[in-house]
């Protein structure tokens, strides 16, 4: 069976798995530069994907015009430009749906295997017996493997850093400290470490003197915590809100290290090839979404004395009594002395 010469890659959300693809396409591209790539994702996404050579971006509306039945549509329109393979690197329902619509029409599918059986005896360990699972980027990359691309990882080169455009000049600034992003917030407060503790941290790294700090989140209520907390020093700013996300992109590409939650932030970091420090509350690095190629030296764990069934699930939606308050056993001396020993 002769190779596929044009694929659709299906990963429609969430933003962090979708940044988790970044580096497995552009490692695709590197090593396979004669076979096209259509990545059939969100709209807002498409930036992460600019600096890839040999890859298009098809835009799915799957709240709009390609709800329901209009996914026949977005198998048409992937249908008519060409493509004769489908890496399906979501495997939820919607894309399930245009895999076998097009795979029914002859065109060659493979799809993600999400390690859901060893995930799930991950979580019923509680604790116990602690095992590192196959990472998320090697399963996207074992998709291509069954098309007939295998890829390694480790080959990989980052992008140069983007370059900035006169508005991230003026919110950069003229400096010769480090810069560091900070992103303190998650979709689940067991994934978020505590503000007063955050605030230490920020405390401790503006009076070194030695760094510019920025933070970034989004909603309402992040952002106005995010700009008291940039009031109070004066080498931070709130750049929460205040940037799209081809500037946030390009702001992120700059920076010297990223401190994150287990979220999204962190991946758009890795990315680049940024050094990101994780924090990690009743989640764990080895369920397999640690950023791309990033230390395990660099994951900062909850207390596993305290806490011992850690992890409680997969994404920090589901935890025991009281063990929302994990991340609290992670001290902002501990998080300051590997920034420190990073930069």
């Amino acid at each position: 069976m002769s190779k596929p010469k044009h694929i659709l890659v299906i990963r429609l959300s969430a933003m962090g798995d979708v940044a988790m693809t970044v580096p497995v396409l552009r490692t695709f591209a590197q090593t396979y530069p004669n076979v096209s790539l259509t990545v059939l994702t969100r709209p807002f996404y498409q930036p992460f994907f600019d600096d890839i050579p040999n890859v298009e971006v098809l835009e799915a509306d799957v709240y709009g015009k390609h709800k329901g039945l209009g996914l026949f549509h977005l198998a048409r329109d992937a249908k008519s430009n060409g493509i004769d393979a489908v890496a399906d690197l979501h495997n939820v329902i919607r894309s399930k749906f245009i895999t076998k619509y097009l795979w029914a029409m002859g065109v060659r599918t493979a799809t993600l295997n999400k390690g859901r059986a060893q995930k799930k005896k991950l979580i019923k360990a509680k604790g116990a017996a602690l095992t590192p699972l196959k990472s998320t980027h090697q399963r996207y990359a074992d998709v291509f493997a069954q098309l007939g691309y295998p890829l390694d990882l480790q080959t990989q080169v980052f992008p140069e850093r983007k370059p900035l455009t006169s508005r991230l000049h003026d919110i950069m600034g003229n400096h010769t400290q480090k810069a560091i992003g900070i992103a303190p917030f998650a979709a689940y407060k067991s994934k978020v470490y505590p503000f007063e503790l955050m605030k230490d941290v920020v405390k401790k790294l503006d009076a070194s003197e030695k760094y510019r700090i920025f933070l970034f989140g989004g909603g309402k209520e992040e952002i106005a915590d995010l700009n008291t907390l940039a009031l109070l020093f004066p080498s931070v700013t709130n750049v929460a809100g205040k940037l799209t996300i081809e500037e946030e992109l390009a702001l992120i590409s700059n920076l010297d290290l990223m401190l994150s939650m287990d979220s999204s932030n962190g991946h758009l970091a890795a990315m680049f090839g940024i050094p990101v420090i994780t924090l990690w509350g009743v989640t764990h690095p080895y369920a397999g979404f640690v950023p791309f190629r990033q230390p395990e030296t660099n994951q900062l764990l909850a207390d596993r004395s305290k806490y011992p069934k850690i992890p409680t699930s997969v994404y920090g939606n589901k935890y025991p009594s009281a063990y929302e308050n994990a991340m609290e056993t992670i001290a902002p001396d501990r998080i300051v002395t590997k920034i420190k020993e990073l930069l």
